[in-house]
């Protein structure tokens, strides 16, 4: 089952808003079994829309576009998908009454122009926003399946959790898909590459091996589709083993999360703390720490101490390392690790410089 989503907005192409949206639909579409062949980012502008519309259906079984649903001029997604589908518009009664409380929530007056939020294609299914004004919609047109959604990304996210994913799921048959993802680090993709180059070559056609290379890191995921469910989770494991096997220590655990919650799950099953001494990070290896609950567990806090005087004060780094060596060395970095030791009372700590 193949789908494209369609992003619309100039906002997007000219690189004020980043398109997370897409990333999201298509990360829940492949959670059950829905391919995204494609991710098509257009301008505000009808004909574009038409031929972006046009051509996805030519391509996929399932289109979903996001944005342009606001009641201003600029906003034309609506008038555009009835004009593709040959209707006119109606007004969606329970839309309006919806578009209402939203405006008396907030204690607004609304202005005659949101009215225009409840005028829907006369074809269209309509899901209602809690979280909005502007309602999705879900257009059936043989067995394909259109769905349009607010660019809002609360609001696109309500409507595709508790909408659009069940009754794609109800719609269609859809095959089992499933992923495994192993953490490696210290090792380059084309090193592991060569390393696991074996069981790469033995995998049979409906199981994939991508490589996703970060600063330092390498995910490696393996992809299987099929119907029987039980079968495909058994040969990705005997797979997955021999990979685990093949990269030796670069291999940091076959859950897909990032390396420091790996750190944080690690150190709270041992019982053992982390504080951290940074200066050219800026607080950032702490934020990449803290942005996981449950991470006070393990994590103290620390110091960012980017001025040498600080690095001295706080954490009591001797002038002498830092006039002989500079901010920037081995050693300062060591007496920064010691001084937090010390002064944070934890296991361990991080000290970057």
């Amino acid at each position: 089952m193949l789908a494209e989503i369609i992003t619309i907005g100039d906002e997007i192409l000219i690189g004020q808003v980043v398109d997370t949206n897409s990333a999201w639909i298509a990360k829940k579409l492949n959670e059950i079994g829905v391919r995204v062949k494609q991710i098509t980012s257009v301008s505000d502008e009808s004909g574009h829309i038409l031929e972006a519309l046009a051509t996805a259906s030519k391509r996929a079984n399932i289109v979903i576009l996001t944005g342009g649903l606001g009641p201003t001029k600029d906003d034309i997604t609506k008038k555009t998908l009835a004009e593709y589908f040959g209707v006119g518009l109606r007004r969606d009664e329970e839309t309006l009454k919806q578009v209402e409380r939203i405006f008396k929530q907030y204690n607004a007056p609304m202005p005659p122009i949101n009215q225009q939020q409840a005028d829907v294609p006369e074809n269209c299914i309509v899901l209602q926003n809690k979280n909005g004004t502007a309602p999705g919609m879900w257009f059936e047109k043989y067995r394909e399946i259109y769905v349009s959604l607010p660019g809002v990304p609360f609001e696109m996210m309500y409507l595709m959790e508790e909408e659009v994913i069940p009754r794609i799921k109800q719609f269609f048959q859809l095959p089992a898909i499933l992923h495994h993802t192993l953490l490696t680090a210290g090792a380059g993709e084309s090193f592991l590459a060569e390393k696991i180059a074996s069981v790469e070559d033995s995998l049979p056609p409906y199981i994939k091996l991508a490589y996703l290379p970060k600063l330092g890191q390498v995910r490696l995921r393996l992809s299987a589709y099929g119907k029987d469910e039980n079968k495909l989770k058994s040969e990705v494991a005997v797979y997955a083993e021999q990979i685990k096997s093949l990269t030796g220590t670069y291999f940091i655990t076959d859950e897909d999360k990032p390396l420091e919650k790996v750190v944080l799950d690690f150190m709270e099953s041992k019982g053992l703390s982390l504080s951290v001494a940074e200066s050219c990070t800026g607080g950032y290896i702490s934020h990449l720490f803290t942005q996981h609950a449950g991470s006070s567990r393990v994590f103290l806090g620390g110091a960012v101490t980017y001025s040498n005087q600080l690095k001295q004060t706080m954490l009591g780094v001797s002038k002498i390392t830092l006039d002989r060596f500079g901010a920037v060395s081995e050693e300062t970095a060591i007496e920064m690790a010691v001084g937090a030791l010390k002064n944070y009372q934890s296991d361990y700590t991080i000290a970057i410089t």
